[in-house]
Parts: C-alpha cells; structure tokens; sequence
C-alpha cells in the first residue's frame, strides 16, 4: 500500500518491487549462513540487524520518492544476513525433541511485537509516515541492543563438532565437503523444502492479494481493515501457539506442516465469497491456525536434518527455498489480478495448499519406511 499510494505504483510494478525485495534476501541469507558457520552467531545477528534498522530513517524524510523502495530493498538484503542465524542458534542449544517448542517460543516473541505493529501502522499510514519508518528502526535497534548485552555465542566448539564425527548416528551428524554435497545426500530436505515453495506462495497472498481484496470491498477502511486482521493474526497466534503446540506434540513435524496445508486451504479458499469483517476475522483464524503448524514445525523438521557443521548454511538454503514463493507470489498474482480480478487468487490457493498437504504426507510415509528398513 505504500508503493501504490504513497509512491503512486500500479499493481504489476508494486509487485515487481516487492519481488525484488523478496530476492534481496537470496544472497544476503547466503553470505549470512557462511558467515555464521566460520565467525559465529552474535557477531552476525548484531551488525545485520542493526544496519537494514539505520537503513529505514531516511525513509521516513524522502516523502514519496522511488529512493525509499531502493532502501527497503537495501534492508530486506540485510536482514537476510542475520535471519539464518536466528534459526541456527536455536538449533545449537536444543534437542530434537524440544525444537517445536522452542521454535515456539520465537515465533510467539516475534508475533507480541506483530500483535500491535500493524494496527499502529495502519493509523499511522495515513498522515504520520514518518514515525512509520522512525519507529521500526527504533524497535530493531532496541532488540539489537538486547542481544548485544545478554545473548552468548553458541556456535558448536572444535571439540564438539569432533566428538560429532566420531560418535553421532543421526542426521546432524558433522560433515565435511559443501553445502551443496550436504544437500544432495539428504533427498528427504530437499523434497520438503520444496514442496513447502506452495505454501509460501499461498502465505504471501496474506500479505499482497488480501490487502487489495479488502481495498476493493472496504474502500478508504482497507488499510485500517488490512491492519486489524494483521493484529488479530498476532493474538491468535500469541493465544493458540501454545495449545496447538501441545496439541500436536506427537505428531512428526512433516506432517505438522502437511495438516498446515488443510487450514491454508480452508481459510484462504473462501476470501473471494467474503464481505463482513466478521466473517473476514473467522477466515484469519483458520489461515492462521495453519501458519502457526507451518511455522513452528517446518523450522524443527529443517534443524532436526541439518549437520552440527553446517547448521547456518542450511538455515540459509532451506528458508530461502521455502519461502521463494514469498518473492514470486506478488508479481504472479499481480498478473492474474490484472488479467481477471484478485477473486481468481483464492481458488488458486485451495487447490495448492491441498496439494502441498499430500506431497508432504507422501514425503513422511517414505522417510518412515526408510528409517525401517535401515534398522533391519
């Protein structure tokens, strides 16, 4: 909304700029998974997250000039440097067994800041942008300040990732060679990473095909609309991650993630039939029971697979893979928007979002029958 009517975008060129700001990230995320392989986390997490942060306060004084998208793109590039590190991290101070939890846990502290941010964007979007952009880099350069102080680096020693060569059995046992020969020899990742790619377009339609949907049935209130769903998604998330969690506990997470997929399909597919925001806040709640499965457990499924000696690059790959249909999702359904209307988006979402759910359902009873008959 702000490349469109702040900077007086059209739909195709807003989605070419988001695209390209999703694709920053694919050489940042890379740099940043080598990065924090060979110096460590907290070095990394601490510059990459406060340069996109200083990044966004010329933004808040260039008024409707195309320089503020070049920036956002700038920071997307630089946040892509530290987010495997976030991943990587939780992954070096937990067990199997714990990471849907602790994977949990930052997703629920990420989603207390999303529970109110959209809601103060949405009344600040219309005539105090300034403190749009002042108040994002504030926050960041707070938490930054936060890691600096109480955060310790946790990348594995020589002498574990040694012991790792000699005495681990299971997939994150140390490896030699590259990222890529560590890829190849784990066809199970590779599979989940991309059928994931359906979901993550499914999940960018919340972020780029809703807004404009709600513009379309509200008017002047789709931006104030957009921001109240986008709240209501953070406490449903805040409010249900926990129980979903324990409800789930037993349950693999490949095929957390494929149940995930029958919610995206339930709440998403029936957008293009909706026109209360009752019935709009019923349809959030659905999506995001989905995105808290996914979340939670596509991360566990990834750390559970990745060597003790490669955890950041891995961290770096596989997000990026999933989450590619984040940067193709915009521009594409911008041409389906163009060429029809933002109705067609939803059934596209349904059937892809069930797709997804048995591809991943296929990909555990494999892996399952393969544990088997290696034990035999």
């Amino acid at each position: 909304m702000i490349l469109t009517q702040k900077l007086g975008m059209g739909a195709v060129e807003a989605g070419t700029y988001v695209f390209l700001s999703a694709m920053a990230w694919v050489p940042g995320s890379l740099l940043g998974g080598k990065i924090a392989d060979t110096v460590g986390r907290k070095k990394t997490i601490v510059v990459f997250q406060a340069l996109p942060a200083l990044a966004l306060v010329p933004c808040a004084f260039l008024g409707s000039s195309r320089l503020i998208a070049w920036l956002l793109i700038g920071a997307s590039f630089l946040h892509g440097v530290a987010e495997p590190v976030n991943d990587a991290m939780i992954t070096d101070l937990t067990r199997p067994e714990q990471r849907k939890a602790a994977f949990s846990l930052l997703y629920l502290g990420h989603n207390l800041g999303v529970a109110v941010g959209p809601t103060i964007a949405g009344f600040l979007f219309a005539n105090h942008l300034v403190w749009f952009f002042l108040g994002d880099a504030f926050t960041t350069l707070l938490a930054v300040l936060l890691i600096g102080l109480f955060v310790k680096e946790s990348a594995p020693t020589r002498e574990q990732i040694q012991r790792s060569f000699a005495e681990d059995h299971t997939a994150e046992k140390a490896e030699h060679g590259s990222l890529l020969s560590v890829l190849l020899r784990r066809p199970f990742l590779l599979a989940f990473m991309f059928i994931n790619v359906l979901f993550s377009f499914v999940y960018s339609q919340t972020g780029f095909s809703l807004p404009l949907h709600l513009a379309g049935v509200f008017g002047e209130q789709g931006a104030r609309s957009f921001g109240l769903l986008m709240s209501f998604n953070a406490l449903v998330v805040i409010t249900l991650t926990t129980f979903l969690i324990h409800l789930t506990e037993r349950i693999t997470p490949a095929l957390t993630v494929a149940l995930s997929g029958l919610f995206f399909a339930a709440g998403l597919g029936i957008v293009g039939w909706l026109r209360s925001m009752p019935l709009f806040l019923l349809s959030t709640l659905i999506w995001t029971t989905g995105e808290i499965l996914s979340a939670t457990s596509a991360s566990a499924y990834v750390a559970n697979h990745s060597p003790i000696t490669h955890r950041g690059r891995v961290n770096a790959v596989a997000p990026l893979v999933m989450w590619s249909g984040q940067a193709f999702g915009p521009p594409l359904a911008a041409q389906l928007i163009e060429r029809f209307s933002v109705y067609a988006i939803w059934p596209l979402t349904f059937v892809l979002s069930l797709s997804g759910s048995a591809l991943l359902t296929l990909v555990h009873l494999l892996e399952r029958r393969n544990r088997e008959s290696n034990r035999i």
